[in-house]
């Protein structure tokens, strides 16, 4: 038996796998986030370790699994948090997390002291306010009496690993997600380290995510319920362990999550970088393997909101299927889903969603069809900067998220994207991907590969049908929309 934790933004996940990839059960244990000021977005990292202790033994009580099954520990979790540590141990404030919109000014910095053509090529990206690098910045500028206090920098899911081990590591996938990471080199970038006056002794050891970090100690044992010594591997962010979940681990491979944001995470060979920064480039949790990653920030958002808004109370499925008959193209109605401001395609906290083309003939089922169609042109925005950044040949698209529950949805998005959509037999994402990182690295599994071959298997697909050729049009006529209203928004 493995087990998979995830510690996301809102609660922790223990997750139960056997030997062969068959979930055997799953535990989780909710917290909250502050906002103490606009902006800002903390959490008290020990709510991670007590969340983590209560899922671990809720999960072995409910399934009745004895401690001593237990093989190997996985974690993954929410990426780019800053975790701050003393030479005690002791945290030396609440993390700044993901979502926290504080460094602008702190970017801004890391431009300028690094150039953003140069910033880009190293790190894979442009300097961007959810990373951890711009928020260790801002702790230095702004509390320097916690600055001097820092003898370690972790990421959320290390700081449950420094309580499973009592080691202090990363893995490669969390690393990149820092913006302090050669990303081609797979480590620590001594020329941003440098840059940006960080100590580098602050930096964990960096490791592979099917490598052991570490073992359980007697103390981590007692307290969740399992034996000392079992090891515990380097794991991967949430997007690449959820990757690693649906088998989205070689290159044409490609997963589509389609939740409150969509993500589409398409797996490379070789350090692939958009010269421009629009794609995320980071470290696989798949040893030697690197990913592109574009972010839609209101995906199946955007059809919550349309529904809270103008159809409260009516079931999500009721809403979606009501649009059905409404033809392709939702007869020339467009929708641009940037409710939240967008990242990609466009780096732009001030775009702004809009309905476009309205006319007295259509209905509200019109309107449901074109946020479904204005999503599927959003996320093929992604799809095509990464061919142009020269991601290899997309042979299938693995969706998951509550959105890829649409028959409809599914449809319209193999329909645009012009290949086949994929679903698959997980749906417990990241905890799953971080459990089967687990099983390779005490070697269950021969690599990653192998354990997706055998764990994860295709369930459905849907493939380009008669209204592919509507699509393509309706698509270049969205590419327009936003370079036209972009001044509207910005004034």
């Amino acid at each position: 038996m493995f087990i998979g934790i995830d510690s996301s933004t809102t609660a922790t996940k223990a997750l139960l796998m056997a030997a062969d990839g068959r979930i055997v059960g799953a535990a989780s244990s909710s917290y909250d986030y502050e906002t103490p000021q606009p902006l800002w977005s903390e959490q008290q990292p020990e709510l991670w370790w007590t969340a983590a202790v209560h899922s671990i033994r809720q999960v072995l009580a409910e399934t009745g699994t004895a401690p001593t099954e237990i093989k190997g520990i996985g974690l993954t979790g929410q990426m780019h948090g800053l975790v701050l540590v003393d030479k005690t141990g002791e945290i030396l404030r609440p993390a700044i997390l993901w979502n926290d919109q504080r460094t602008a000014a702190e970017c801004d910095e890391m431009r300028a002291k690094i150039g953003k053509k140069r910033l880009i090529a190293i790190t894979g990206n442009d300097a961007l306010t959810g990373f951890t690098a711009p928020k260790i910045l801002w702790v230095k500028n702004n509390e320097p009496d916690v600055y001097a206090q820092i003898a370690h920098i972790l990421l959320p899911k290390d700081y449950v690993r420094l309580k499973l081990t009592g080691e202090y590591a990363t893995d490669k996938a969390g690393g990149a997600g820092t913006q302090l990471f050669d990303v081609g080199q797979r480590d620590w970038s001594a020329e941003i380290v440098t840059a940006l006056g960080i100590d580098a002794d602050w930096l964990p050891p960096t490791f592979e995510g099917t490598a052991v970090t570490g073992t359980l100690t007697p103390d981590a044992a007692a307290a969740t319920g399992l034996v000392p010594g079992i090891p515990v591997v380097g794991g991967g962010g949430d997007q690449a362990a959820n990757a690693v979940g649906v088998g989205a681990v070689v290159e044409g491979i490609v997963a589509l999550s389609l939740g409150t944001s969509g993500v589409v995470f398409a797996t490379s060979d070789t350090a692939v970088i958009e010269p421009e920064g629009r794609l995320h480039a980071f470290c696989h949790a798949v040893p030697n393997k690197w990913h592109l990653m574009g972010v839609m920030l209101s995906a199946a958002g955007s059809l919550r909101w349309f529904r809270d808004t103008l159809a409260p109370g009516v079931d999500f499925a009721d809403l979606v299927n009501a649009a059905a008959p409404v033809n392709a193209g939702s007869d020339g109605l467009f929708f641009l889903p940037y409710l939240t401001g967008e990242r990609t395609p466009h780096p732009d906290p001030l775009a702004r969603g809009a309905f476009v083309g309205l006319t007295v003939r259509h209905s509200r089922d019109h309107m449901t069809r074109a946020v479904l169609e204005g999503v599927a042109f959003g996320l093929r925005d992604s799809f095509e900067l990464m061919k142009d950044a020269g991601v290899a040949e997309i042979r299938q698209v693995r969706i998951a998220g509550g959105g890829a529950r649409s028959p409809l949805w599914r449809q319209i998005l193999a329909d645009t994207l012009q290949t086949e959509l994929a679903t698959v037999n997980t749906s417990e994402g990241a905890a799953y991907g971080a459990a089967l990182l687990a099983a390779v690295g005490t070697r269950a599994f021969g690599s990653v590969a192998e354990a997706c071959n055998t764990a994860v298997t295709i369930t459905g697909s849907t493939s380009p049908g008669e209204h592919s050729a509507v699509y393509q049009k309706q698509y270049q006529r969205y590419r327009e929309l936003y370079p036209a209203l972009k001044p509207i928004f910005h004034g």
